[in-house]
């Protein structure tokens, strides 16, 4: 049988690996690849336990009485399915308006259905409503790159670099767990000398093989960078060129630093000013250096200033730009980079174009056959559309595709209501999701071993994702969903369900913009393994480094931007004395829709955890193993305690992978971004007097 050369269909690693189909099942193999080098994780080794997986849809559902959300879902064919449909988009829009019908789209969406998702918005449905899960993942980071460096590609260079810096600093970031291919490049830089420093209020397996591991209260990395700039600009660390020649900006950056002094940051922060004044030593003369920020980092209400503070520090040591060295940002969804430049986002047309911008608008308007005048304007973003659904003014029909909202959306219980509130709510997805459970139309859809289509990983590479079997017989990929759809509402000869018509108009729709992909074929991708976007042309060599010469903005200089450190949306006080922060599990992944599907990942790590200070669990009578009630403003959540002296005795950390950490967590949105606070909330914490296992209320 043929083997088929594809990637992981999880992290933003986006790891080679051979699909050969047998009898029964898949046999799945690591592959040489940039990214991976022949390794994978178990989450990677799995993967192929999902494709006859006996939870897998494999026909529409609809609910037995329509508008019965307590009925049964029971079997329906697409005929009904679409009629169903195409009934409530024309119902609602002729009462409510257009912008009553909206689609929230996912990460892990091919580049060509992302694409098509946010021109079936505009162009089928002639609406504003549009946003997706990327919002609660990247947005902070990649606003911050765009409004400094004028372009937002999370790591400006390519993976394999990491290994080369003499000093990497990673804020927030948990490699080890979240990507372990990843981390033998951080392995071979330590291998060579290489220091390490952590920023993390968790010892996590990153941080433990880390030179220096900074352990901030959550919330207080914009202090500490700019804690670390105050000492650079003090020990005459600045690199003077670079910043006079390069940049512009500084001089309000450097007096904004004149208020972090070392002492101040560290009762801030709890970092013991010492090794502040070591890791800006270590980025500044133990170069090349890098500097590394993840969700730890970005996922706050002030997150966009703080992923800025250390892009800050990054300009003002000189370090981007420069071979071996800079500043990144670790995407995490498998097509995150790629899910944010093609029109998912509210605010956002293919080729990270502004929706709002009259050339843009005329330039993709041109590509697709259409009026400018027939584009909508913005609409909101995830959190804003999730929060008024079913309202006045609110979609009161959504299409939601590869994203588990009622479980990865801040505040869920809020968001359970909103969505139990739509008068239609329509779900594509492989399993029966929690957010599937209350949809009242689902549609089957093809798994990333049973389409076509192209990816772009954390480094900006596009690569391209082969089918090695077809779907099951009445499952259909997304792309004809989406061209049915606007074939039944009056628009298909705008739209094709070929992922190679698909990618070819998005080359020409990303043409001259941010992302251009222009240059960019599937011949290309195949012999080069993967390319580089920006590639504007086909003679391009596509762009593995970034900013060697100068920065994409209308001058060519980078931008400091001066930020300031302010509080949590959320303190913690007498009623909630402690301070919750959320991540990833090794095994698991995003919502768990699909991993707490795979025995093998269960069996490691059955349940979620709580991990917390011997100290505090002490003062509340909490043993290793217990059910511990944690309690927000918002919700309850109960889990299994495990203990560990390497998180703060005043923080709690539980994974999103499970229902139950995102009843706690604070909807407070950063206004530069419209990310929420998921990584800082208030809570208490105590016994639980529940039956076994995990609740949230």
């Amino acid at each position: 049988m043929t083997a088929t050369q594809t990637h992981c269909p999880y992290c933003a690693l986006q790891c080679g690996m051979t699909l050969t189909p047998r009898i029964p099942g898949v046999r799945l193999e690591p592959a040489e690849f940039p990214t991976n080098r022949g390794g994978l994780c178990a989450k990677g080794f799995t993967a192929a336990d999902l494709l006859d997986h006996a939870d897998r849809l494999l026909t529409p559902l609809v609910r037995k009485e329509p508008g019965n959300r307590d009925s049964p879902l029971r079997e329906a064919s697409w005929e009904e399915a679409y009629g169903l449909i195409a009934a409530k988009i024309r119902e609602s829009q002729d009462r409510f308006g257009r912008d009553s019908v909206g689609a929230f789209g996912g990460g892990g969406l091919t580049n060509e259905k992302a694409y098509a998702l946010g021109k079936f918005v505009r162009v089928a449905l002639r609406s504003s409503a549009i946003d997706y899960n990327g919002r609660f993942c990247m947005s902070s980071a990649a606003t911050a790159a765009n409004r400094s460096l004028g372009i937002d590609r999370g790591l400006p260079f390519p993976l394999a670099d990491v290994a080369e810096a003499r000093t990497v600093l990673l804020v927030g970031a948990n490699p080890a767990d979240a990507m372990p291919p990843s981390m033998q490049y951080l392995d071979a830089g330590r291998a060579a000398g290489a220091k390490h420093i952590v920023v993390d209020p968790r010892r996590t397996n990153t941080a433990n093989g880390a030179h220096l591991h900074l352990q901030p209260l959550p919330g207080t990395d914009l202090a500490l960078a700019n804690g670390m700039l105050h000492i650079a600009i003090r020990e005459g660390w600045i690199d003077e060129d670079f910043v006079k020649d390069r940049t512009e900006g500084f001089a309000a950056v450097k007096a904004a630093t004149n208020a972090y002094w070392p002492e101040r940051v560290e009762r801030m922060t709890g970092v013991p000013e010492r090794r502040l004044r070591e890791t800006v030593r270590l980025l500044a003369t133990e170069q090349p250096s890098m500097i590394l920020t993840a969700r730890g980092a970005e996922q706050h209400s002030n997150g966009t200033d703080t992923a800025q503070a250390w892009l800050n520090l990054a300009l003002a040591l000189g370090l981007v730009g420069k071979p071996y060295s800079g500043y990144g940002t670790i995407t995490g969804q498998g097509n995150g980079q790629g899910g944010r430049e093609h029109g998912q986002k509210a605010d956002q047309l293919p080729g990270y174009r502004r929706l709002d911008d009259p050339a843009a608008r005329e330039h993709i308007a041109r590509v697709w056959g259409i009026d400018p005048d027939e584009l909508p304007q913005p609409g909101v973003s995830a959190y804003e559309m999730i929060d008024r659904l079913g309202t006045d003014g609110g979609v009161r029909v959504l299409w939601v595709l590869a994203s588990n909202i009622a479980v990865s959306a801040p505040h869920s219980t809020h968001v359970i209501d909103r969505l139990k509130s739509l008068d239609l709510l329509v779900v594509s997805d492989i399993f029966l999701s929690e957010t599937a459970e209350l949809a009242d139309v689902v549609l089957p859809t093809a798994q990333w071993a049973e389409e076509e289509g192209t990816m772009t990983n954390l480094e900006g590479r596009v690569i391209r994702r082969r089918m090695a079997l077809p779907p099951p017989p009445l499952v259909r990929t997304d792309l004809r969903v989406i061209a049915d759809l606007a074939e039944i509402l009056g628009r298909g000869e705008h739209f094709s369900a070929d992922p190679r018509t698909v990618f070819d108009e998005l080359r020409r729709a990303s043409r001259g913009g941010i992302a251009d992909y222009h240059g960019i074929t599937w011949e290309r991708i195949d012999d080069e393994q993967g390319v580089f976007w920006p590639c504007p042309s086909e003679d391009h060599p596509g762009t593995p480094r970034l900013f060697a010469e100068s920065f994409p903005r209308p001058d060519g200089r980078a931008r400091f931007i001066r930020v300031e450190h302010r509080d949590a949306a959320e303190l913690p006080d007498g009623t909630f004395p402690y301070v919750l922060t959320t991540g990833r599990n090794m095994q698991q992944y995003q919502s768990g829709n699909q991993t707490r599907r795979v025995k093998a990942l269960t069996v490691a790590l059955p349940e979620p955890r709580a991990e917390i200070h011997p100290d505090l669990a002490r003062r509340h009578g909490i043993a290793d193993g217990d059910l511990v009630e944690l309690r927000s403003r918002r919700g309850v959540a109960t889990l299994r305690a495990r203990l560990s002296d390497g998180i703060r005795p005043d923080t709690v950390f539980a994974p999103f992978h499970w229902p139950g950490a995102n009843a706690l967590t604070n909807p407070a949105l950063d206004p530069h971004s419209k990310m929420p606070a998921f990584k800082v909330c208030a809570v208490t914490i105590a016994l639980a007097d529940t039956p076994e296992g995990t609740t949230t209320r």
